[in-house]
């Protein structure tokens, strides 16, 4: 029962196609009971009354089909007994791919936006929201490694786990994540409050080491750009099976090709023949099978081609964008050095306190603002275009709170629901 609860745990919401259905007489109060309840989505967005004279009459009984979370199906279906309305499982319809709702409970609800600012995560793919974050949290420290500055990070998610500024509140996992890596990282790079000598170095220095720190942020862009693809495959597969998995630039033949590329350019420059010769063998493979799906797709030679080539460009390119994750951390350490020596150069007088504190504030609230962009945008474009290939349908239940109700919201107004918090949601459920 929790190996099936965790596997649920990595895919969105289980949704069913059901219908509404009641006598035709109170077809109208059941419905009512749904839309306060706020979670099942109807086809048209029509109010009270369309949605009751648009349901499909038959021996004086009226039926509505939509959709909604399957753990929320039994307590809808509880509420709406008293009525006389029922919940009636439907087949789900050939070619017609359910809406999408991620798990919304405890520190999920805080991470989803990393992904749905993105796009709608499609039903039958994994949700990447787990993954993703701890990803844009590894990335983020790598580029802002103080330990001061992580600390101050930490700092401010207690402040906003405490609810002082409750509109920010789901913001507190980014900031006591991007704190915790910073820490590590500061620690590694010898930084507190720039090199002040006061953590050692427990890897190197970026500024006296930049093309190992170089190094070291390539590497690491192939590993996760290698769980791109490993992602993006799986939901290649889980979209359209075996072919699709197989010839998709972001599934088995993209990932083939990047591996082989890397392990062939490993190889030459550690000078291991065996090592070239598989790696060049494997892409090779991989590119054969990405032309093929290319020509499959009915471009023509031509168009495939030129596919092709970009494939191998672009594999080239997204490697070297991750060289930014050594780029702003030896920003960040050369700003942290460069407000040190003027502390330093001006200590006793108390100018020296002045241009600390001024220093790493400027530093704090530029290099945060920067880097938490440059994280953003290496998690969006070259980890998240293999992982998806299209975009799905966010789940839009219908919801007008009953007069007197409570919103499940809690703002009062009935036209920005939260179907995770309504009386039918599947985390009550």
């Amino acid at each position: 029962m929790r190996r099936h609860e965790a596997r649920a745990g990595w895919r969105p919401v289980r949704m069913s196609r059901v219908a509404v259905a009641a006598p035709r007489s109170r077809m109208r109060q059941v419905l009512a009971q749904v839309g306060d309840a706020g979670c099942v989505e109807f086809e048209g967005g029509l109010d009270l009354d369309g949605y009751a004279e648009a349901a499909v009459v038959r021996d004086g009984v009226a039926a509505l089909p939509g959709w909604t979370p399957q753990p929320a199906v039994a307590v809808l279906a509880e509420r709406l007994a008293p009525l006389g309305g029922v919940v009636v499982p439907l087949p789900r319809p050939r070619g017609v791919e359910p809406p999408s709702l991620l798990r919304s409970g405890g520190l999920r609800g805080s991470i989803n936006p990393l992904v749905e600012t993105y796009g709608a995560v499609p039903y039958a793919d994994v949700d990447p929201a787990p993954s993703a974050m701890a990803v844009y949290v590894l990335m983020f420290g790598m580029m802002f490694g103080d330990a001061g500055h992580g600390l101050l990070l930490l700092a401010l998610a207690g402040l906003l786990l405490s609810g002082r500024w409750p509109r920010l509140r789901r913001m507190w996992p980014f900031a006591a994540g991007a704190g915790l890596t910073s820490v590590v990282f500061g620690l590694l790079y010898g930084e507190f409050f720039g090199p002040t000598g006061l953590v050692p170095v427990l890897w190197l220095e970026p500024l006296a080491e930049p093309i190992p720190l170089l190094l070291a942020a390539l590497g690491a862009g192939g590993v996760l750009l290698g769980g791109a693809y490993l992602l993006g495959s799986v939901n290649r597969w889980r979209e359209g099976g075996w072919p699709l998995a197989l010839y998709a630039r972001s599934g088995i033949a993209g990932a083939a090709a990047f591996l082989g590329l890397g392990l062939a350019a490993g190889g030459w420059f550690l000078g291991v023949a065996p090592l070239l010769t598989t790696g060049a063998v494997l892409a090779v493979a991989g590119l054969g099978l990405a032309f093929a799906g290319f020509l499959a797709e009915g471009g023509g030679v031509t168009q495939a081609v030129m596919e092709l080539f970009d494939v191998i460009v672009s594999l080239g390119s997204n490697v070297a964008s991750f060289a930014r994750l050594a780029a702003f951390g030896l920003t960040h350490a050369a700003i942290g050095a460069i407000v040190w020596e003027g502390t330093a150069g001006l200590w006793p007088s108390p100018a020296a306190v002045v241009v600390f504190l001024l220093g790493n504030t400027v530093a704090f609230a530029l290099e945060g603002l920067v880097v938490a962009i440059q994280a953003l945008r290496l998690e969006y474009y070259e980890l998240f275009s293999r992982v998806f290939r299209a975009e799905g349908r966010p789940f839009r239940p219908w919801h007008v709170p009953l007069e007197g109700s409570a919103c499940p919201s809690g703002s009062g107004e009935a036209s920005s629901p939260s179907p995770l918090s309504s009386s039918c949601s599947p985390s009550r459920s």
